[in-house]
């Protein structure tokens, strides 16, 4: 009789594939968009081409259809089986990631792509950063240079937005965040009724219930999606990110970050580095990365800032 293998197994709840193995799906995904229609929505995310658009993401919003397609047809069978009538509630996509690794790309993305599909027409994308409390808080409580940690965000009053809208509420209004300005819009929302799927993107959305709370955000969620890349090269593209808005939106004399716009590229350089060092990297390490293992999908980037491979959970 043979020995049994003392060799450790590889278990993991994920599959993993690599850009070639999901690539070749594409053939095989049902095009509801055209060419030029692809070619529009390239330009909503720097760094996308028509190929990773077609390659990658057409394949996901298939895929995701095919999971929106499925949760409302177990919803109507519960239904019947309960002898009660059906009621549409959204199907919600959580969005996680990193400061610049791209994940505002990919929701926006997958907003115009998944609305190209029968049975998910309405979609709706709602940002986190609506919900971090107003600078005047944050310098109340002390923690602006904490801005965009858990802590931040009101918590609760995302919790409820999201429980509304997923109870199937007719008008869910969400705040407003200006990136110009750093701070929340007083008197401005984003109204949301009764859409077919809601993306809900944002740092943290991944989080475990925290603070004794008994239910987080992403309970809600029907999928999930973390975008993912080695930290030395998400630093990397922070700093050049920071580079291009101070030669442009920094240059606004409304920005916040105005006083940024006359620094040399070595200071600016500088500046970026030590922003990341002391911000967006410890909270990445302590409070994003940690939620990766919790999504229904990976998407993983190489140093290009291309898909390199996708990790999807095991059904």
């Amino acid at each position: 009789m043979a020995e049994p293998s003392t060799q450790p197994i590889s278990v993991t709840p994920f599959l993993e594939l690599t850009r070639k193995e999901w690539s070749a799906l594409a053939p095989h995904t049902p095009q509801p968009f055209a060419i030029e229609d692809l070619a529009k929505i390239v330009a909503l995310g720097d760094r996308l081409d028509l190929a990773e658009v077609a390659e990658v993401y057409v394949p996901l919003s298939g895929l995701l259809n095919r999971y929106a397609t499925g949760v409302r047809g177990v919803r109507r069978s519960v239904a019947d089986f309960l002898q009660r009538p059906s009621s549409p509630t959204p199907f919600i996509i959580g969005v996680a990631g990193s400061v610049a690794v791209g994940k505002s790309t990919v929701a926006r993305l997958l907003r115009k792509l998944l609305s190209g599909w029968e049975g998910t027409p309405r979609v709706e994308l709602v940002t986190t950063d609506g919900f971090l409390y107003p600078n005047a808080e944050l310098l109340r409580r002390g923690i602006m240079t904490r801005k965009g940690f858990p802590e931040s965000y009101d918590r609760r009053a995302l919790l409820r937005f999201v429980q509304q809208v997923k109870s199937g509420a007719a008008e869910v209004r969400a705040p407003v965040y200006s990136h110009l300005h750093y701070d929340i819009l007083p008197n401005a929302s984003l109204i949301v009724n009764r859409p077919d799927v809601l993306i809900v993107e944002g740092l943290n959305v991944l989080q475990p219930p925290l603070g004794g709370a008994h239910l987080a955000v992403s309970d809600l969620f029907d999928f999930s999606i973390y975008v993912d890349a080695r930290t030395s090269d998400i630093k990397n593209w922070y700093v050049d990110r920071f580079l291009g808005l101070q030669r442009g939106a920094f240059a606004d004399p409304d920005s916040y970050f105005h006083r940024y716009a006359d620094l040399t590229e070595e200071t600016a350089i500088a500046t970026a580095s030590g922003l990341w060092d002391s911000i967006n990297g410890p909270n990445l390490e302590q409070n994003v990365l940690p939620t990766r293992a919790r999504a229904s999908l990976v998407l993983r980037k190489a140093a290009d800032h291309t898909v390199s491979s996708v990790l999807l959970r095991k059904v």
